[in-house]
């Protein structure tokens, strides 16, 4: 029988393979960086990745530890698949993988009842890459105020920062 840790690794790794791969983690370095180490996809990927990136707001490990302690009505929103979540997460993220995230994201944001397409959305995933993707969707589906959070979140728990 397999040790809760086994089972939570062996549910991350098939949630990397379901998506493709997820890029190794480079400690410190910067986000183009952290992106060369070696996928499951072309380059032409990252590339497209990181020209999306240019177009969006992002924050970094240290922005988001401010909006994760006080949120001042903003949402902290996890796009990894449902066993990434389940196996550790933010407190008080909603979780909405990327693959649906345009058709859930209006419950948790009071639809039916008017949504406020103003509101601070953080979004946040692995490495950042499906972060950049969804904030990107967010942004072409009319939210104003998106911003993806660039870091890699075995880092966020390696420096002892919240998580469920």
């Amino acid at each position: 029988m397999m040790r809760n840790a086994s089972k939570t690794r062996m549910l991350l790794l098939l949630a990397a393979v379901s998506i493709g791969g997820v890029p190794a983690p480079v400690r410190g370095a910067d986000p183009p960086a952290a992106m060369a180490a070696p996928t499951a996809w072309p380059d032409s990927v990252t590339q497209f990745v990181m020209r999306v990136r240019a177009t969006i707001r992002t924050t970094d490990m240290a922005g988001y530890l401010a909006a994760v302690t006080v949120p001042d009505g903003a949402m902290l929103l996890d796009v990894r698949e449902a066993a990434e979540f389940a196996a550790g997460h933010v407190p008080g993220a909603v979780n909405i993988p990327r693959g649906v995230l345009e058709f859930r994201i209006w419950a948790p944001l009071g639809f039916p009842a008017p949504v406020d397409m103003n509101r601070r959305i953080y979004v946040q995933c692995q490495t950042g890459s499906r972060a950049t993707l969804a904030t990107k969707q967010l942004q072409d589906i009319g939210f104003t105020n998106v911003i993806a959070v660039i870091m890699n979140f075995e880092d966020w728990r390696r420096e002892g920062h919240p998580v469920l």
